[in-house]
Parts: structure tokens; sequence; C-alpha cells
């Protein structure tokens, strides 16, 4: 019976260890094929026919082409080109091309292919001119041509590029004052306002029908000046845009904001307008 048990026993010993060295080569022959596998991908991702070789650049600064490729140079982990065409990254292009070019909105990229790329510009809209922190002066306001410099800025209160005569001109002609989000460089920053815009502006706008257009909107922390043509300010609580123009309109009949007769209209306090007119009209 010892015998017989301990035959068993010795078999079932060889039939383990039969058992592990096949699995063992096994799992070598997979590890084996695994890395037959990972250096047959990498061969074929580097062949120039996998990566992007050359960039169109659709109606926009062909620059832009050499910055792609830039942001493209070089490998990952050492091994996988970044100019892959499966593997190169878009977000960093977007950002190569956007940081040296603040005035771009939006970059779009697209395959051509296995060895092109197309990249479409989208150009910042101009909103208004921005020139800084509002002047000591009050009457410096009261003119179509700003004191110091002034930029433009998008819907999204971004400030991208300087204002000049060869700048496109902005949607709204009127000039914006505002004390700056930071002291640092003006260009990158977004202007502390800038969800408040869209009501202000439309309210700045609407002023034209009361004969004189805003020719500047100037923020003053929770406050609005409206200065217009005429040389009349308009005064407001920001965000109270409906309500200020409501009681604007309801008492029109009671001075003219065309002829410069009115110093300004404060409209500060709800329910209540306090208007002083200028000294030639009294």
């Amino acid at each position: 019976m010892s015998e017989s048990r301990s035959s068993v026993l010795q078999g079932s010993a060889r039939l383990a260890r039969r058992r592990r060295r096949s699995h063992r080569r096994t799992l070598i022959a997979l590890c084996a094929l695994l890395l037959i596998l990972c250096v047959s991908v990498i061969i074929e991702l580097r062949q120039s026919a996998v990566r992007i070789q050359h960039v169109v650049v659709y109606g926009a600064n062909q620059s832009f082409a050499a910055i792609a490729l830039e942001a493209m140079q070089g490998n990952y982990f050492g091994i996988i080109p970044r100019d892959s065409t499966f593997f190169f990254s878009a977000s960093d292009i977007r950002t190569d091309i956007m940081k040296a070019y603040p005035d771009i909105a939006a970059v779009a990229l697209f395959r051509n292919g296995f060895t092109g790329l197309s990249i479409k510009i989208d150009e910042r809209i101009p909103v208004a001119r921005w020139c800084g922190a509002p002047p000591v002066s009050p009457g410096s306001f009261a003119t179509s041509t700003p004191l110091g410099d002034c930029y433009l800025f998008d819907a999204n209160g971004f400030v991208y590029a300087t204002s000049s005569p060869k700048t496109p001109q902005p949607i709204n002609s009127f000039v914006v004052y505002e004390l700056p989000a930071s002291a640092g460089e003006p260009i990158g920053s977004t202007l502390p306002n800038a969800s408040e815009f869209p009501a202000a502006f439309d309210f700045a706008r609407k002023l034209d029908t009361f004969g004189s257009p805003a020719i500047s909107v100037v923020f003053n922390g929770d406050e609005v000046d409206d200065y217009l043509a005429s040389g009349t300010s308009i005064m407001y609580v920001l965000g109270d845009e409906q309500n200020a123009f409501a009681a604007l309109s309801s008492a029109q009949s009671d001075f003219n904001l065309a002829d410069g007769s009115v110093d300004y209209v404060d409209l500060r306090f709800d329910g209540k307008i306090y208007l002083k007119k200028t000294q030639s009209s009294k």
C-alpha cells in the first residue's frame, strides 16, 4: 500500500513539474511574441510613410506650418516619433500657435492622408478698444481720440493686440476704460468685467436712440459712466442696465441728450433720476 501511494505521489510531482515547465515555456513564448510585436510596431511607426512631412495652412500666415513642425520634433520616451500621424499632439500645436499669435481664437487640425496635416485658423473678432485705466480728468472721456495706448479685445474680454490704424475696426466704435486685472503685460490678459460686457455694451449702443452715440464706456468698480458725443455722461449701476434704460426712456421728454445741454444723468438710485444741466443751458 505504502509503495503504491509513494508511486502515485511521485507521479503527481512529475506531472506538476511538467505543467510548470509548460507554463514557463508558454509565458516565455508569449513575452517573446509581445516583444516582437512591440518592436515591429515601433519600427512601423518610425517609417516615413506614417509621419507628418508637410503642413498646409488655409487662408492664414504660412509661418504657422513651421510652428506645427517644430512642435512635432523629437520622440515620446525616446522611441515613438512626435510627428507620427497617429500620435502627434494636436494640443501642443494649438498651444504653440496661439501663444505666438494671441489674435488667433481657434486652431483646427486635419490629417491629409498619413503624411500631411492641414491647419485652419479662426481669428479673434475685435469687440471694442480698451484704453486702460480711466483718465484722471473726466474731460478726457468726451473725445473720440483716446489718450495713451489702446488694445483690442474679443467677446470674452481677452486682450490680444495693440490697436492701430492698420488693425481691424472693432464692432463697437466706443472706447472702453477700466483698471486692468493686473499690472503685467496687457496682451494675453482678460478684462475684469468681461462677463458684464454684453449687457453694458448693449446699453451703450441703445443710447444712440437719444440722438448722440456713446464714445466712451467707463467701468468704475460696480458703476458705469457712458460718455456721449454731445458731452453728456450717463451713470448707472453695473448689471442694472434694463432698469436704467427704462428710467431714462420714461423721462426723455424732460431733457435733450443730443445738444450738449445736459452735463450728466445719474441713474444709480432705484426709481430716481438726478440730472445736471450745463451752465450754458441754464
